[in-house]
């Protein structure tokens, strides 16, 4: 559960993200924040994670006790790294009360085997994200439709056949109706999200991104 609670905030976004590889409530204090655990929750590389799950302690040169709390925790599948998420101004303008945080804080997760990483919007607001937050519904919710298993085999063997193709000539090549390649389009995202089907997420998704097969 998180060390320290989220109190409202007037001036920044507020508020709790849909998830489901947070332990815990997955809160956030801004829009950076909300982006940064979307980007979480869509890896398929995060076992789990925590929003402001540990204080630190330090002590400043006249020997004052302070708390540092970071903002996640992620537990990935082979390594653990603890994040701090900030707008790049904003470290500009704090670095100076901000960096002895920092460093208490690459003490603390040497001394645990863990890292410890700084995360800004560069990182962040890039179309990797933009994917992600398109894609992450169909990841999440699964799909429901009675015809989704037959759909999902005959996009396989379409695009296994194929070889390498884009949405909107693999579902051209599944179905020659719009009525049908419009129920199949829900079920290629769905396969996309769960990585069934490849493409470079690090490009703008459209009907005309490479796709593959993926073996």
């Amino acid at each position: 559960m998180p060390i320290r609670k989220i109190p409202k905030n007037y001036r920044n976004i507020t508020g709790i993200a849909p998830h489901n590889k947070a332990v815990g409530i997955a809160a956030y204090e801004s829009s950076l924040e909300r982006d940064f655990l979307t980007l979480l929750e869509f890896n398929t590389n995060v076992k789990h994670f925590e929003v402001q799950p540990i204080a630190i302690e330090w002590f400043d040169a006249v020997g004052k006790r302070h708390t540092y709390t970071p903002d996640v925790l992620v537990h990935y599948q082979n390594y653990v790294i603890v994040y701090e998420v900030k707008y790049r101004s904003d470290l500009r303008k704090n670095w100076h009360e901000l960096k002895p945080k920092f460093q208490a804080a690459l003490r603390f997760c040497k001394q645990h085997g863990w890292r410890f990483k700084l995360i800004t919007e560069v990182e962040i607001h890039t179309d990797y994200l933009s994917n992600a937050r398109f894609l992450l519904p169909y990841q999440q919710s699964g799909l429901s439709c009675e015809y989704s298993e037959a759909y999902m085999t005959l996009l396989d063997e379409c695009l296994c056949e194929l070889k390498q193709s884009t949405p909107k000539q693999l579902i051209q090549h599944a179905f020659q109706d719009e009525y049908n390649q419009a129920k199949l389009l829900p079920v290629l995202w769905y396969l996309i999200a769960t990585r069934k089907i490849g493409t470079d997420l690090n490009r703008p998704l459209t009907m005309q991104s490479v796709i593959w097969f993926k073996k």
